[in-house]
């Protein structure tokens, strides 16, 4: 009798579901040290904003009678936890992790130039088996990661898990364009820009490939909220940035 492989998406391409991890790690292995200057090329830099915008949001404490606590998770490079320890102004602790070791190395390398680098650490960890305690973080973030997960309700159910009861998700993500016209500027500048983009830079064009139609595989944002409730979240949210490219999604562990 055949054995039945549970499939996945892989960009456009199904795969074995125990493949796909494999798979995407090589694909940030690949672009890890350029991989803030493509994003940076890919929206102009808009990226930025919408990281600021989602650690405003979450308005880490500047003070209180312990630490407060963050997993930034697929969150390599650190981008986001500056942003969490600066804004904090050195109060809170962000643990950085992630399943790819590159990415890790990169971040690690930077953060040693950060105002405070004492309060962030680095841990290679996968998003559906995290490595940590019950009720150990208050707050979960991740930033344009989620989609590269291979089980998202698995990795879902783990930030759940590992937040305190009154902690908080926040989940920035790419989404589908839905203002007409744009959508179509759009669709064309992901086919026929990005790939060779990331060639000239990066020297290898399949990654940006990879990643500009795995987000056309990600659930819209209507479903990915459902999903987030399906884990437990409550006063789940989400809110569209510059015409529904890019969507940050908010719940509370109550």
């Amino acid at each position: 009798m055949t054995e039945t492989r549970e499939t996945t998406h892989f960009g456009e391409q199904t795969v074995a579901l125990e493949d796909k991890q494999g798979l995407v790690n090589q694909v940030f292995h690949d672009v890890a040290d350029r991989y803030d200057l493509m994003n940076d090329l890919m929206s102009g830099g808009v990226h930025r904003l919408w990281k600021d915008a989602m650690v405003a949001d979450l308005a880490p404490p500047r003070s209180g009678s312990r630490p407060y606590r963050v997993l930034d998770m697929a969150g390599g490079t650190g981008d986001i936890a500056e942003r969490i320890v600066n804004t904090s102004h050195g109060y809170a602790e962000v643990v950085v992790s992630d399943i790819n070791a590159d990415m890790l190395r990169v971040g690690a390398e930077r953060a040693k130039r950060w105002r405070y680098p004492a309060q962030v650490s680095f841990v290679e960890a996968n998003a559906e088996e995290l490595p940590f305690e019950d009720a150990s973080f208050d707050a979960y973030t991740i930033a344009f990661g989620i989609r590269n997960v291979p089980r998202i309700q698995k990795a879902l159910d783990e930030a759940h898990r590992v937040l305190k009861r009154g902690g908080r998700i926040l989940v920035l993500e790419f989404s589908q364009v839905d203002v007409p016209g744009f959508d179509a500027v759009y669709k064309a500048f992901s086919d026929r820009l990005i790939p060779p983009m990331g060639r000239v830079v990066t020297g290898d064009a399949q990654p940006y490939q990879y990643l500009v139609e795995s987000i056309r595989k990600f659930p819209d944002p209507h479903r990915f909220s459902g999903m987030l409730g399906t884990a437990g979240f409550k006063r789940v949210k989400h809110t569209a940035f510059t015409g529904n490219i890019a969507t940050l999604f908010s719940g509370w562990k109550l």
